[in-house]
């Protein structure tokens, strides 16, 4: 099952995407009636019955106006340095825990959203992530009951700020600004997707960024697993679970990225977000 939160001229609605399979252009929205969004949905229990029951109002996907895939969640905890190609690219060792930093819900946009490139930090740089969504509360977790507690998966990017992130060595300064991080288009269920399939990166075309989703350092249940044993993780929370070598930080000379330029994270299988960056007036 596939599920977005869609803009309306009422307010977000969730609906679910039916006939796609991670063409942005293909598929159909039924319109789940009374659900403000996805994160709405994931706090009922009965939440899969739900959404596979919906009979509302049907729109084409192509076109539609989509808001982060869980427009308000209570917490966005990122791993940084989980891929083993970026780790190795930034000069440093294989870490023996997650290296974890939050995000607050204002900082996401939709899957088409403009991004903001603030006055501030020129060094706006980009990080193609696979983001899990929790579905049922979860604390101090195995790794098997972390893994039955993820609702699905979508596609983020990790928008930094270098030039603040590297004020000092926590990272939190160049993570958390707002309207940076694309999360969407779609709550992709685990029955349908599993971790393996290619994430990618563009930047104006050309190619920046080519993984394997699988090649983790810490797996999506093993982060879901450290992070409860901190704190309960509540459905609609969302876990960034790292991002590939090829950032533009690690380039001879840095390359960031400017007004106008489009960039599109894909994960195959799970969708694309295409975000034109926008310099904050």
């Amino acid at each position: 099952m596939r599920l977005v939160t869609l803009r309306t001229a009422a307010g977000t609605r969730a609906a679910r995407l039916d006939g796609n399979t991670g063409d942005p252009d293909s598929g159909t929205l039924t319109v789940l009636d009374g659900v403000a969004d996805v994160g709405s949905l994931l706090a009922r229990p009965d939440w899969r019955e739900v959404a596979a029951a919906a009979v509302g109002e049907q729109i084409p996907y192509a076109g539609a106006d989509l808001a982060p895939v869980v427009p308000h969640p209570g917490k966005v905890i990122c791993a940084g340095l989980n891929y083993r190609s970026h780790i190795l690219e930034m000069g440093m060792e294989l870490p023996a825990f997650p290296t974890l930093f939050p995000k607050f819900a204002e900082s996401l946009v939709g899957a088409t959203d403009d991004v903001l490139l603030p006055p501030e930090d020129p060094h706006l740089d980009w990080e193609a992530e696979l983001a899990v969504v929790i579905g049922t509360p979860v604390r101090r977790a195995t790794e098997q009951t972390a893994a039955a507690a993820i609702a699905g998966w979508t596609v983020s990017n990790d928008v930094s700020m270098r030039g603040w992130q590297f004020r000092t060595a926590q990272w939190l300064a160049g993570k958390g600004w707002e309207r940076s991080t694309p999360l969407g288009p779609a709550l992709v269920t685990p029955d349908e997707w599993a971790p393996g399939p290619t994430i990618r990166a563009t930047v104006a075309g050309e190619l920046m960024q080519e993984a394997s989703t699988d090649d983790l350092v810490f797996s999506p249940a093993a982060l879901v697993a450290y992070i409860s044993t901190m704190i309960t993780l509540q459905p609609g929370d969302v876990v960034l679970t790292g991002t590939p070598g090829g950032v533009g930080y690690a380039r001879t000379p840095p390359r960031w990225l400017v007004d106008g330029e489009v960039v599109e994270i894909s994960i195959d299988g799970l969708g694309v977000l295409r975000n034109q960056i926008r310099a904050e007036r």
